[in-house]
């Protein structure tokens, strides 16, 4: 089947209603396998997922220089995003958050020749530096659009109202942040918002970081670098908890013939058309799993029954490190 398409920012490029997210391909998964990570990315290319999520901290600019490996001869057929903003140190998840327009240029300079293109169709701030009045750096980004360097802007994980004071200097073609059967936060305020400024949401871990997939019953399954292991919600009690998600989400999607995966893709992408998730893999079996999930349609009504069946999510999203540089619960 075809993939359906959907724009990215309001007058932005059709691209597939699901994306890649590439950051798996690289680190905080488990182990990684540069060849089916390829293979992947060609196999969604061919099902209709062009657009592909990457940024310049995954892997310490490995999952950039993947991407860029793939695009050799395909660039015209991508759309490619990256992100800049954080700064971490080598070999460790601690970080901190730089949004100063000299940095910008810098880390553009060196995603661009990572990925081995002239121009980036999605260039995000991945993360919220207070320091840095958010106008500064959006008409830093603004002047990168003229220079036909990046095409688009976008923000990761912010408030409402910084989304506002963005779109006043330039417009703002996507805001990415966490959005899922568990992570149901941006709902309220979010994405009414995005939708009435024209502006994409695009959620990144749409499968509760392969939680609501129902593969994952105990934090001992995950591999020892699975960073995983150290978020909130795969632990202790909080897990088991967050099993009852599972349960419900499993007795939803045999009714409706699919896959809890792909129920819980589905019920993403019913939020709106201006929504584009962009679920992680870096295995071909699952992604085909996951492109499949666009042509299920869910009915308002099973939209609010699904909603209603589900508990909040125990435990916080990130660790404290990992809440640096994220205003979007401010």
């Amino acid at each position: 089947m075809t993939m359906p398409t959907r724009h990215l920012g309001a007058n932005g490029p059709a691209v597939g209603a699901i994306g890649l997210g590439c950051m798996g391909m690289s680190e905080f998964y488990g182990a990684t396998d540069e060849a089916e990570s390829l293979a992947t990315l060609a196999r969604g290319l061919e099902l209709g997922v062009d657009h592909i999520d990457t940024a310049d901290i995954y892997g310490f600019g490995a999952n950039e220089e993947l991407v860029g490996k793939f695009a050799r001869g395909r660039r015209g057929k991508l759309v490619i995003a990256t992100k800049f903003g954080i700064v971490r140190k080598q070999n460790s998840y601690d970080r901190r958050i730089d949004n100063t327009p000299a940095y910008m240029r810098t880390a553009l300079d060196e995603s661009l020749q990572r990925l081995g293109t002239d121009y980036v169709d999605l260039y995000y701030i991945h993360r919220r530096d207070d320091a840095t009045q958010i106008e500064e750096i959006i008409a830093a980004l603004g002047d990168e659009i003229r220079k036909g360097r990046i095409r688009a802007i976008g923000l990761s994980e912010v408030s409402p109202a910084t989304l506002k004071r963005a779109q006043a200097v330039h417009p703002i073609a996507a805001v990415q942040s966490e959005l899922s059967l568990w992570s149901r936060e941006p709902l309220a305020e979010m994405l009414p918002l995005c939708a009435a400024t024209g502006t994409s949401f695009v959620p990144y871990s749409p499968l509760g970081r392969g939680f609501l997939t129902g593969a994952i019953v105990s934090a001992d399954s995950l591999g020892a670098n699975d960073f995983r292991r150290a978020n909130p919600r795969f632990q202790g009690e909080n897990l088991e908890r967050n099993q009852a998600i599972v349960d419900a989400t499993r007795k939803i999607a045999a009714a409706k013939t699919c896959t809890p995966a792909q129920l819980a893709l589905a019920w993403v992408l019913a939020k709106g058309p201006h929504v584009l998730p962009i679920p992680g893999t870096k295995r071909r079996k699952y992604l085909e799993e996951n492109a499949a999930a666009a042509q299920i349609v869910l009915t308002p009504d099973e939209v609010a029954a699904l909603e209603a069946n589900l508990p909040p999510a125990a435990g916080d999203r990130y660790t404290q490190e990992g809440f640096k540089g994220i205003d979007s619960e401010a």
